[in-house]
């Protein structure tokens, strides 16, 4: 079977702004329909990789490729991109449903036909019977399903999203990455979302990319990055994680358990013992910061499980050795040896 063409291929991608380098030499695919998000700190790069797309930015070096067509110096209204952002900008002085048609009146489609479609976008975002209200009358998360909705009208076959959920209370946000998902698998687009929320990425995208430095550290599905991570930086950045073994190898909070008095670790297990620093009470579960041997391991367990452990007080840790992955960024293996 031929091999589909990628929505979006970025090939040896860079951007340097005097001797600041923002991007340094990225490839990537991101496969049409495709939910894909960039994720990393401030200034990792995934911002201008994103306007790099958009055609915001002129790359300093390398392609960019949309459906197999090289659009690297095509202006934005050129490219079958739409962009949303995380201020919405929208007309205060326009309705709704101007807001969401305004793009298609600047390309001259016919009154009936782009309300039409407008009306149709704002059903698609859970909005019908808004469309007369002013932005100034909405809530937060419905201003934002606005700006989804005029993005979307002009049927892009990339719609980018920059930390379009950044200015939302956290309850809220929740809410919108339920729904921003939904509309994706509706429409049938490719959507490229950036964010710094390692919690947006992981709930939200069929894969993803870590950034960090200007560089893709890692991209894979959320539970490969969660649970494989390839780098110490990937590791500390997605989650918590624990550097074990001489810092060549990672295991989750939640993958190491308290031995109860008396138990033995089984034969499949590292063992570790320790002294409890912290105990942090987190509802359904604690964590724990455990000083052992000349470094810290950070412990999750059930509270209900918890007992009688304090600060300071003396515990026996073990894990299972599979849980414990090599950080290496040809593969990933399991402590054990064997194939992850």
């Amino acid at each position: 079977m031929a091999r589909a063409v990628p929505a979006v291929q970025l090939v040896g991608l860079r951007k340097a702004f005097g001797d600041v380098v923002a991007v340094d030499g990225v490839d990537l695919e991101i496969a049409d329909r495709e939910f894909f998000a960039m994720l990393g700190p401030s200034g990792s790069g995934k911002t201008t990789v994103l306007r790099m797309i958009a055609g915001f930015e002129v790359p300093t070096g390398g392609a960019v490729l949309l459906a197999g067509t090289d659009v690297t110096t095509a202006p934005p209204y050129d490219r079958d991109v739409n962009t949303v952002f995380q201020d919405y900008a929208l007309f205060p002085h326009m309705s709704v449903l101007e807001n969401v048609e305004y793009g298609l009146k600047v390309k001259r489609v016919d009154r009936v036909e782009r309300r039409r479609r407008a009306s149709e976008m704002l059903d698609a975002v859970r909005l019908g019977g808004y469309g007369e209200r002013r932005p100034g009358q909405l809530s937060g998360g419905q201003r934002q399903r606005v700006a989804l909705a005029r993005a979307l009208v002009n049927r892009p076959r990339v719609l980018l999203l920059d930390e379009p959920l950044g200015a939302l209370d956290l309850k809220l946000r929740e809410e919108m990455q339920v729904e921003l998902k939904a509309i994706q698998q509706d429409v049938g687009i490719t959507f490229i979302f950036v964010t710094h929320d390692q919690g947006e990425a992981l709930s939200m995208s069929d894969r993803l990319a870590v950034f960090n430095a200007g560089r893709i550290e890692q991209v894979g599905t959320p539970r490969d990055i969660y649970e494989r991570p390839a780098t110490a930086f990937v590791a500390g950045f997605v989650g918590t994680s624990n550097l074990v073994d001489g810092g060549t190898a990672t295991v989750r909070p939640e993958r190491i358990r308290l031995l109860a008095a008396g138990e033995e670790p089984r034969e499949d297990e590292t063992f570790s013992a320790g002294t409890v620093r912290d105990v942090q009470y987190l509802g359904a579960e604690s964590r724990l910061r455990v000083a052992a041997g000349d470094g810290e391991l950070v412990v999750s367990v059930p509270s209900g499980a918890l007992g009688d452990v304090r600060d300071g007080a003396g515990v026996r840790l073990a894990w299972r050795r599979e849980a414990a992955f090599r950080l290496t960024h040809a593969g990933m293996k399991p402590e054990g040896g064997g194939d992850a």
